[in-house]
């Protein structure tokens, strides 16, 4: 159970991903029930604020008459309601609407409890809001995606549900939820939040988690496969150079090839190379960089997951103040951030999976590690999809947070684009996870090529995950694609992972 007053990075992809369910105590709907009191003693004043008594926006100087200030509130998630295009994975979805549902909760946005409990009952039941790719611009939050999840609540729009695509009346009628009718405040509260682009970013972070450690994984096999050496990933050498990152990459790499039979082979002999290439010596500083910026990532995740973000905020004192907290920038840097690191790491991948091919490099390995050369071509193409997705990861390392775009008549004159940073950053760590399993494929089969020489403990845990899975060894031709489908699902399910801590201890 997910409690509102106390959700955790952990929490948000337990929520969007694996349903975990929400809870909502008593203290946080007394808490609500305060700041809304304050909302609706200042609803009756004659005295202008934002939000409550005046238009939004570049309309923040037009007054709303009492009479028509709930239309306002209603008009305004219509209006705002304007994404267009394909639409974003549900688990984005259900991560804003939680991370939305955590801000009205600490009762500083002036909602009443009942909008805390019918978004609550909405996530609890598995009622998804459609929100659309195009429309945020991450300056007052993300107002379009999140006017799209507000609409749902007020029966209106579509939504996603087990039975597919209804309307969103209906889905609420089937689950029992009553329709939201928005009163002063509330609608700019719903939407007005940079909930999008962190639950983005946190959903993020859960994966990359993950893919460094295969990172070094499939390092080490490459190691393996290519006779590489490990000396080049002692403490002491990687201590001259004392960044936290590269000495947990470098130790997971130690680890990986303790006792591995096939580099003691060559451990002492003279023909071996002097230095390894840099794709294999240079992976710890590598995936050690981008162990550090999602550190930086993560920090700027859990002050905003501390954080509360409304405009206008309510203050101790009865006070209503406008702010420009909302502005995406602090998260829309992190996101451009990891998917520069991610490109970078599915670059140095993409390098050693293609010396394992070269038959010129792979010391001795057969060309494209094809079972009868010339009539097969083995992994040949495999490098090429590795090869156009490292190209397209490149792209997509272009900061989106440079770009701004004016908008509202010049009111909202600077935005971040943090809600394109983190589809850009979705789309660079499935990159990233497809190009790691291309090394994890190729390795596997080369290491099975250096039989009767055997893989370490760890590395050999992994090829043996893929055997079992369906993974073919060493052999004629069969659909690369399929195969390498099958490697990225067992690294979306962690398998291969959990088969490798199995055996030396958790990666770090």
């Amino acid at each position: 159970m997910c409690r509102l007053d106390a959700v955790g990075l952990d929490d948000v992809p337990a929520v969007a991903r694996s349903g975990r369910q929400v809870e909502v105590g008593p203290v946080v709907l007394e808490r609500v029930a305060e700041g809304r009191a304050v909302v609706e003693r200042l609803a009756g004043s004659s005295d202008p604020v934002y939000g409550i008594s005046t238009g939004f926006g570049a309309l923040a100087t037009v007054s709303i008459p009492p009479d028509r200030r709930t239309a306002l509130q209603k008009s305004l998630i219509r209006s705002h309601a304007a994404g267009t295009g394909p639409l974003v994975d549900d688990e984005v979805v259900r991560a804003m609407m939680l991370l939305r549902l955590k801000t009205l909760a600490s009762g500083l946005t002036g909602v009443r409890p009942v909008v805390v409990t019918t978004l609550q009952a909405m996530l609890n039941a598995g009622i998804v809001p459609t929100v659309h790719a195009y429309g945020s611009l991450g300056c007052s939050g993300d107002l379009a995606p999140l006017s799209h999840v507000a609409l749902a609540a007020m029966g209106e729009g579509w939504v996603r549900s087990s039975t597919g695509v209804e309307s969103a009346a209906d889905a609420l009628a089937s689950a029992g939820i009553t329709p939201l009718v928005l009163q002063e405040k509330e609608g700019l509260a719903l939407i007005n939040g940079t909930d999008g682009m962190l639950g983005m970013l946190i959903l993020a972070l859960s994966d990359l988690r993950s893919l460094l450690r295969i990172s070094d994984l499939v390092t080490a096999m490459s190691v393996e496969a290519l006779l590489g050496t490990d000396k080049v990933y002692s403490e002491q050498l990687h201590a001259l150079r004392p960044h936290p990152g590269q000495a947990q990459s470098a130790a997971n790499i130690r680890r990986l090839l303790t006792d591995s039979p096939i580099v003691a082979s060559h451990r002492a002999d003279t023909e071996h190379l002097v230095q390894d290439a840099y794709s294999l010596r240079c992976s710890p500083a590598v995936a050690g960089a981008a162990r550090d910026t999602m550190d930086h990532a993560r920090a700027v995740a859990e002050r905003e997951l501390a954080s509360t973000i409304d405009n206008p905020v309510i203050l101790p004192g009865d006070r209503v103040e406008s702010n420009g907290n909302f502005h995406g920038a602090p998260i829309a840097y992190a996101l451009d951030f990891l998917a520069i690191a991610a490109a970078d790491v599915a670059s140095i991948s993409e390098r050693r999976t293609d010396r394992m091919l070269d038959r010129s490099r792979s010391q001795g390995l057969p060309p494209f590690l094809a079972h009868e050369t010339g009539v097969d071509s083995g992994y040949m193409i495999a490098q090429y999809a590795a090869a156009g997705i490292v190209s397209n990861l490149k792209r997509l390392a272009t900061p989106a947070s440079v770009d701004s775009i004016p908008s509202s008549a010049m009111q909202e004159d600077h935005v971040s684009m943090g809600w394109a940073a983190g589809l850009k950053l979705r789309e660079a760590v499935d990159g990233l996870r497809r190009v790691l399993a291309i090394e994890l494929l190729v390795a596997s089969r080369a290491l099975d090529l250096r039989a009767p020489l055997r893989a370490a403990a760890g590395t050999g845990a992994a090829v043996q995950t893929l055997r079992e899975a369906g993974v073919p060894g060493p052999g004629p031709d069969v659909m690369v694609g399929d195969q390498i489908d099958r490697v990225v699902s067992l690294l979306e399910s962690g398998a291969v992972l959990a088969s490798v801590n199995a055996q030396i201890g958790d990666l770090d």
